[in-house]
């Protein structure tokens, strides 16, 4: 009787392996000596002259057949500075936390997750959206927030090139019981890719973000222009080119109402091919606030960061 319950187990268990696709196991570990006006020198993770902010997640996906899959991620953000969790949101898995299904149709997305409008900018940035991108210190407003919370999104399928998402977030989701509505569309073929951002809270101004990068053998430019809600706008304008293994940034984010200007400089060196060392300088104009000052708008900032970063 024992025999022929473990055989059944054993069977079960096999049964429910073959039904689950792939659950994985990742993240990003990113420390940088790091010192920006005003500040003593630190050793950061993360913070804003860090490339990316350290995170681990799992995610799955099960093959339903007919095409159909369903899957899930959840990502934590942690600090490699104390162990701290919450990093990117407050809660544990705050950085994602989603389920989805997927087919022919293309995606349904239900949860917690970047916005589609972040992945707009993201197409393009010349950074991947850095912590210390130029363009989203200057324009983070026209992101409406990172990360939307209770989010239901669909994703179309990638028609030579072409895709769009929309997000909505209903009213019952929001404390300001305000519903939000977060779209993107994308064109990404070879060398060339371009993408348009919006994002609006109910009663309240739009937010819009173009922009588009081309990529010509080891060189890139990028532009952008962008239009937060309120009397922001403005433009980015930026180029990266190759040397040997290092490649080289520099972008300039312009808010042509405020008459502020942020620039960029970032170096990176592959160690291989899930890591690479970093130097990155962001100066943050003296007309407004951005990624290193929140309140003492009319003195310019600048940030330096010295860093590692390792993909697993």
């Amino acid at each position: 009787m024992k025999k022929t319950l473990i055989a059944m187990a054993a069977i079960a268990a096999a049964g429910v392996a073959s039904a689950q696709s792939s659950v994985t196991l990742y993240g990003v570990a990113d420390v940088a000596l790091s010192k920006s006006t005003g500040t003593s020198a630190k050793l950061a993770s993360p913070g804003t002259m860090n490339n990316g902010t350290s995170r681990w997640g799992i995610k799955g996906e099960e093959d339903l057949g007919g095409g159909l899959k369903a899957g899930f991620n959840y990502e934590a953000g942690l600090s490699l500075e104390d162990g701290s969790t919450g990093q990117g949101g407050g809660n544990y898995f705050s950085r994602h936390s989603y389920m989805y299904l997927a087919g022919g149709f293309g995606k349904l997305s239900l949860g917690r997750t970047l916005n589609p409008t972040f992945y707009s900018v993201a197409t393009w940035e010349l950074t991947g959206a850095a912590n210390y991108s130029a363009a989203i210190s200057q324009f983070g407003a026209v992101l409406g927030g990172a990360r939307n919370s209770g989010q239901i999104a669909y994703t179309t399928p990638n028609m030579g090139g072409f895709d769009a998402t929309i997000g909505y977030v209903l009213k019952g989701n929001r404390e300001d019981e305000k519903a939000k509505y977060d779209l993107n569309a994308r064109y990404i073929n070879g060398p060339f890719r371009v993408a348009l951002g919006y994002n609006k809270v109910q009663d309240a101004e739009k937010n819009v973000t173009l922009g588009g990068r081309y990529t010509m053998g080891d060189f890139a430019v990028a532009l952008s222009y962008n239009d937060p809600a309120g009397v922001s706008k403005g433009f980015t304008i930026g180029g990266m080119a190759k040397a040997g293994p290092v490649s080289l940034a520099l972008d300039i984010a312009r808010d042509t109402e405020a008459k502020d200007t942020d620039l960029m400089v970032e170096a990176k060196y592959p160690l291989s091919k899930r890591t690479f060392a970093y130097v990155a300088v962001l100066r943050d104009g003296e007309k407004k606030n951005g990624a290193l000052k929140a309140a003492d708008a009319g003195e310019a900032s600048t940030g330096f960061g010295l860093g590692i970063r390792h993909n697993f």
